[in-house]
């Protein structure tokens, strides 16, 4: 009888009390055994994992991420590896796990990462999660798995709340200087250079991101997997550092690579509203047409969860709401442009 497939979740944890179980939980019933290896919990959760049923082991930090994965896949010996962090869960598509791991090959989850702000947003990310034995990581922190092996996409989605202001609070040092070493060591990657402007953006400094995004858009070449998201969090975050015309600029110069983007449409719809409050003489006639016609082009679209780094809503609801809002703008703007020609 042919052998079967030993799957294994694989964890590095640090006080992850307030959500260990729920991960451990919803990863339980799709893999034949769990690793936790813990690097100086103090909160009790290498208890929490055991009780969960998981192969607790403990590490002294190493100060490295690729250390401690590297590490726990060693204790793992499995023949594919699930790695999760602690403050993600299985949404759905656990059940494919097994199908899925007959071929040789690295699978990439879509982990949707929840965000601050309007409720419901989220951003999906296609991350490389599913490791055949003996794949090992490289990297200080924004680890990559090493191998020639391809990669494809298997429909397990992931849930994640590590962005939400409670629990970013806690890492707000930890990834900068560890991404600053890694680009002594390789200057001008361009990966390493996205990873660090999205820390200084989501940590709130937004100038540092688009110093950082700007490089990252030089050194980036049009296939790798992330510019769809370099691209589109640059406009952002040039658009509320008011530099609005370089974003202009950079969506104009970046359409023809992603026409079919209701993130950047929606972006852009953003961009051109803020100049209609900045330039208001040419408000009513110029920038809210043209962002009614931005955000109407997202809903034409739809939804494109396969786009690296998208937010859900820019191709539905978040689009309907900011094409409603321009469009009674508008027409209040047209009514008060009658009203003094009225009066004059």
């Amino acid at each position: 009888m042919p052998h079967e497939a030993v799957i294994a979740a694989v964890l590095i944890v640090r006080d992850e009390a307030r959500c260990v179980a729920r991960c451990l939980d919803s990863i339980r019933p799709h893999v034949d055994k769990m690793v936790v290896l813990d690097t100086g919990s103090t909160d009790g959760t290498p208890l929490l994992a055991a009780r969960c049923g998981a192969e607790v082991h403990h590490l002294a930090w190493p100060n490295d991420f690729s250390a401690a994965r590297n590490h726990a896949l060693d204790l793992a010996q499995a023949d594919w590896n699930l790695v999760l962090d602690a403050d993600e869960w299985i949404v759905s598509g656990g059940d494919q796990l097994r199908r899925w791991c007959r071929t040789p090959r690295l699978g990439q989850l879509c982990v949707h990462s929840a965000m601050e702000g309007t409720e419901g947003a989220e951003r999906r990310n296609w991350l490389t999660r599913l490791l055949p034995r003996g794949v090992r990581y490289q990297g200080r922190v924004h680890e990559q798995p090493v191998s020639r092996l391809p990669r494809a996409r298997i429909a397990l989605h992931i849930g994640h709340d590590g962005y939400l202001a409670g629990q970013l609070a806690r890492k707000r040092d930890r990834n900068a200087p560890l991404l600053l070493r890694d680009l002594a060591d390789r200057p001008g990657d361009s990966y390493l250079l996205y990873q660090l402007a999205k820390d200084a953006e989501i940590h709130g400094d937004l100038a540092t991101a688009c110093i950082h995004y700007a490089a990252a858009l030089q050194a980036t070449p049009p296939e790798a997997n992330w510019r769809h998201a370099l691209v589109v969090r640059q406009l952002h975050c040039l658009g509320k550092t008011d530099r609005t015309d370089a974003a202009l600029a950079l969506a104009d110069a970046e359409m023809v690579h992603y026409p079919g983007s209701p993130d950047l449409f929606f972006v852009l719809g953003n961009l051109l509203h803020d100049r209609a409050r900045t330039d208001p003489a040419r408000a009513l006639d110029q920038w809210l047409p043209l962002a009614i016609g931005s955000w109407e082009r997202c809903l034409e679209i739809g939804e494109r969860p396969e786009l690296e780094g998208s937010m859900h809503g820019c191709g539905s609801h978040l689009a309907r709401h900011n094409l409603d809002a321009a469009r009674t703008r508008m027409a209040l703007l047209s009514a008060q442009q009658t009203l003094s020609r009225l009066v004059a």
